[in-house]
């Protein structure tokens, strides 16, 4: 878990660092020695509440984190400061910088059975002010989190590694990219969708994941997930070059589907394709070549090139707007 989160602040830093080398002026030299300061402070806290090794000193560096984090906030311009020395804390900006989500993992017990997510999402301020909205975690109380709208009060936690804006007739979408370390025998990784009202209310979820290509359709869902076993890699990410979310498919490597902490990738990849404002489940992304045992699948959405193999209908394409 320790490295993986390592991995997401260096990803989601270098996401920011545009944004950060434009706008850092903003922050005037008596406050940035304030955000330094207070850095120093969080940066302790960070490392606290994810190595102490007990559940109250972990509980109490959280809490002591989250109040000094507010206090930071407050300092004017601070949604410019990037906070990379803070490891363990996920800092990622919006790709047109119009807000900055912070998240990070608590482990709730010694033995790693139960996590519960933390997050706030920043906005900037045309006076420097802190514009705040904190997210509570509600997964352990959800039957099932993929036929439902959330908002800051039911939020599916996750921390997120990743975030792609999409358009589709004027509305923007962000698409989020989550890990969740969900028990201590498995892990989950999510594609939540993300919106905000004219008020800038947050909403997660919405049938945006649609199957209705797939040889066998599924009900669309409100956000997507895979959960695999602890120690597996596995790939949950939106890819540039190809303009599509590559997933790995996942098997039981001990024939017990049921048992979800079995799962690990096969070798083939799903995927989700941005199409009129849905996220099209795609059976099947590469061509590969069948083995013995194996099942023929549908027409690939790419060849190994990654060179498109879809049919267009006659007529006007479809026109997907995205903005990286």
């Amino acid at each position: 878990m320790k490295q993986f989160l390592l991995s997401i602040i260096i990803f989601s830093s270098l996401a920011s660092f545009c944004c950060i080398a434009t706008n850092a002026q903003k922050i005037s030299p008596a406050d940035l020695t304030k955000l330094q300061l207070k850095e120093d402070t969080l940066k302790q806290l960070a490392k606290n509440l994810i190595v102490d090794s007990t559940t109250a000193d972990r509980m109490r560096s959280d809490s002591l984190f989250i109040r000094t984090l507010v206090r930071t906030l407050e300092i004017k311009n601070s949604f410019y400061y990037p906070f990379d020395s803070v490891l363990g804390i996920s800092k990622l900006y919006a790709p047109d910088t119009t807000f900055r989500i912070f998240t990070w993992s608590l482990s709730l017990d010694d033995l790693g059975y139960y996590y519960r997510q933390r997050g706030a999402i920043q906005f900037p301020a045309a006076d420097g002010s802190l514009k705040l909205i904190p997210l509570r975690d509600f997964s352990e109380f959800t039957t099932n989190p993929m036929d439902s709208i959330r908002n800051k009060d039911n939020w599916i936690g996750a921390v997120y590694y990743n975030m792609v804006k999409t358009e589709y007739k004027g509305k923007n979408y962000y698409t989020l990219f989550g890990y969740d370390n969900n028990s201590a025998m498995s892990n989950k990784k999510w594609i939540e969708v993300l919106t905000f009202t004219d008020k800038r209310t947050p909403v997660f979820g919405g049938p945006y994941f649609v199957f209705d290509r797939d040889s066998i359709p599924r009900p669309t869902q409100f956000r997507f997930s895979i959960e695999y076993k602890k120690d597996a890699s596995t790939l949950v990410n939106y890819i540039k070059d190809l303009d599509i979310i590559l997933v790995d498919h996942l098997i039981s490597e001990t024939n017990e589907p049921e048992n979800k902490w079995t799962y690990v990738p096969d070798g083939d990849n799903e995927g989700f394709k941005w199409l009129n404002g849905k996220w099209v489940h795609l059976d099947k992304v590469f061509t590969q070549k069948l083995k013995d045992g194996q099942f023929p699948l549908d027409q690939p959405f790419f060849d190994e090139k990654g060179k498109s193999e879809e049919k267009k209908p006659k007529g006007s394409p479809v026109k997907n707007k995205r903005q990286d």
